[in-house]
Formats: structure tokens, C-alpha cells, sequence
């Protein structure tokens, strides 16, 4: 498998002086394409803050992320954001779903943003909500629907501009037992059927045990790979 993303050097830190606060501490990590990689470690050992700073949502204080080799941070903001939104896919705890638009509408929100029509939006929403067994949701809104079932619109909607690469942060973390198994099972779905590669940051052991490589932070370190 080729690299899809690099993670080199990488230092996070905060403040400065006597209140600086270090997050990451030389941070080096290789992401393969196709591969499903769990972030696992701690609270406040820096997993979201480098699957932020992969996904070019934050910026590291020194060091590089290299995506298909190339230096996403030497890009301008503009160019960054076009990036970010063409190759990369988020889902978060929250889902942060718009509660006055139906499941199909979220899931089509990315690509109207990117300015398709609506007709043409709506097919793909449509196939991406079937895929994650929600075709009979469509037009339901997110006040009508489960947790897990938000939850799955929300990874329908990251992957609606076909990404390379999705990252997850805590994906199940507010999820009951057996809705974060229904929430694993999609995510592993989609991964067989479409080969995105998969980074996930989470707690939860079970869901790490599914991930080809599990990855341990410990105090801002990689202690184990």
C-alpha cells in the first residue's frame, strides 16, 4: 500500500512562557491508503488534537503533514479549505447535524455547498443514506431521528464528496452499547465497500480491536504503533 499521509516531527503546543502548554511532542506517523488506524490513549494526551491537525483543521506549532506528499500547510487558506473539503471526510461525537433540514438534506449540504444542483445532490445523498441503512429515513429531520441513527446521517455526510481519507473523533463516545455497535458495523461497511482509509480516535476498546492498527498515545507521544 502507498502512503497516503505523513505525519512528521509534529509539535503542538499552546500559550507561551510559564503558561505554555505542550500537547504534542514530536509526533511521527505514516497512514497508508486503504489502511483503518485507532488512535487510543488517555484524555488530554493530544489524540484529537493530532487528528485535528491531520484533517487541516488546526495547525501544528512545527513539523509537517505531507498528504499524497505534499505539504498541505504550505498551501494559502483558500487553497487549504478547497483541499480540505474535497479530500477529507470529518465525524465528530456531536454529529452536528442542522436540525431544520431533513437526513437527505444534510447528507446533500456538502455538495450544494460546492455548488451542484439540487436535483443532482440528492442522488448521491439518497444512495449514501441507503448505504448506511437509512433509505426509509430520508426525509425525516434530526429531532426524529435515534442517536445512532444521527450519527450515521453524519457519516453519510462525510462521505458524500467521496474523500480519501475519514477521520473520526470519539464517533460512539455518547452512544449506548449496542447503537455504538450499529455506528462500528457502518463504519466497517463502508470501509470494505468504498476502501477509504479510516483514522478514528476513540475510547472505546472494542471499536479499536476492529482497526487494522492501533496507535498509543501517551503524554503527547507515540509510545506505541
Amino acid at each position: 500500500m502507498s502512503s497516503l499521509l505523513e505525519v512528521a516531527d509534529l509539535t503542538k503546543s499552546y500559550g507561551s512562557g510559564e503558561t505554555r502548554v505542550d500537547v504534542l511532542k514530536g509526533i511521527n506517523l505514516t497512514v497508508a491508503e486503504g489502511e483503518t488506524i485507532a488512535l487510543v490513549g488517555a484524555s488530554g494526551t493530544g489524540k484529537s488534537t493530532l487528528l485535528h491537525i491531520m484533517g487541516t483543521l488546526d495547525r501544528p506549532t512545527s513539523g509537517n503533514v505531507l498528504f499524497g506528499g505534499e505539504d498541505v500547510f504550505r498551501l494559502g487558506e483558500a487553497a487549504l479549505a478547497t483541499f480540505r473539503n474535497r479530500s477529507i471526510g470529518f465525524v465528530f461525537q456531536f454529529h452536528h447535524l442542522l436540525p431544520e433540514f431533513t437526513a437527505v438534506e444534510n447528507v446533500m449540504m456538502p455538495l450544494l455547498i460546492a455548488g451542484m444542483k439540487r436535483s443532482e445532490a440528492a442522488v448521491p445523498a439518497r444512495e449514501l443514506l441507503a448505504e448506511v441503512g437509512l433509505g426509509h429515513r430520508l426525509t425525516h429531520k434530526p429531532g426524529e431521528l435515534s442517536g445512532g441513527e444521527q450519527q450515521r446521517v453524519a457519516i453519510a455526510r462525510a462521505l458524500v464528496l467521496s474523500p480519501k481519507l475519514l477521520l473520526a473523533d470519539e464517533p460512539t463516545g455518547n452512544l449506548d452499547m449496542k447503537t455504538s455497535d450499529e455506528v462500528h458495523e457502518t463504519l466497517d461497511g463502508i470501509h470494505r465497500k468504498r476502501g477509504v482509509t479510516l483514522v478514528i480516535v476513540t475510547h472505546n476498546e472494542k471499536l479499536a480491536s476492529c482497526m487494522g492498527r492501533t496507535v498509543r498515545l501517551v503524554d503527547g507521544r507515540v509510545v506505541s504503533d
